[in-house]
């Protein structure tokens, strides 16, 4: 998979009240140019998902595109907030807390971020 234009890809849930809030996060905060960021319900999102053997029916964690792979779960977010560089050292520190126990923490609030924080018929992110 090429990157375009060298930008990192994230997919994540554009239906997602918690997702769009971290995506408008970064956008508001992140380096200009680093991300390109894709709602998995997008024609481009699915194309991704089924390039990547990923279920296109749901999103159950966040997936970055880098130079480096495919990051999923807690690595995922941990990639994405390192390649900011004021927030390179808590991403280094939260990734001495072992995979296992990040990875549960990630996978409780993926399973319960609708219940918590809602959902959107569509994405709310206003992209410039």
């Amino acid at each position: 998979m090429e990157l375009s234009n060298t930008k990192s890809i994230i997919i994540f849930d554009g239906e997602c009240n918690l997702c769009n809030g971290v995506v408008g996060w970064l956008l508001r905060f992140a380096p200009d140019d680093i991300f390109e960021f894709v709602a998995y319900q997008s024609p481009k999102g699915q194309s991704l998902l089924k390039e990547h053997g990923y279920r296109t029916d749901r999103l159950e964690t966040v997936i970055l595109f880098d130079e480096e792979g495919i990051h999923t779960h807690s690595d995922g977010f941990l990639n994405i907030i390192s390649k900011m560089p004021k927030w390179k050292l808590v991403a280094a520190l939260l990734a001495f807390i072992p995979r296992m126990i990040r990875d549960g923490i990630y996978k409780m609030a993926s399973r319960n971020r609708v219940n918590w924080f809602g959902q959107s018929s569509s994405c709310t992110i206003n992209f410039k």
